[in-house]
């Protein structure tokens, strides 16, 4: 009886590290070359939202609107 031969597994792909910025290309419309839309990491939005929140005097109740605005602020818009 043949043996029959085994199909080796193709290796896996590497992870990537995404604690870090991700990175995404956007198509620039004038240009024509591609631009780099950067989003900060959660760390990053953390720290400035926490910096808001000790500037309006440490008081609750505006938590999301502060992480929102430091979003807003580490992107760029």
């Amino acid at each position: 009886m043949a043996e029959k031969a085994k199909k080796a597994k193709a290796t896996a792909k590497p992870r990537t590290n995404t604690a870090s910025v991700k990175t995404t290309v956007v198509k620039a419309a004038a240009v024509g070359k591609p631009e780099t839309a950067k989003t900060p990491s959660r760390e990053a939005i953390a720290k400035l939202a926490y910096r808001y929140w000790k500037e309006r005097g440490a008081n609750n109740g505006a938590d999301r609107q502060d992480w929102l605005r430091a979003e807003r602020e580490l992107k760029g818009a």
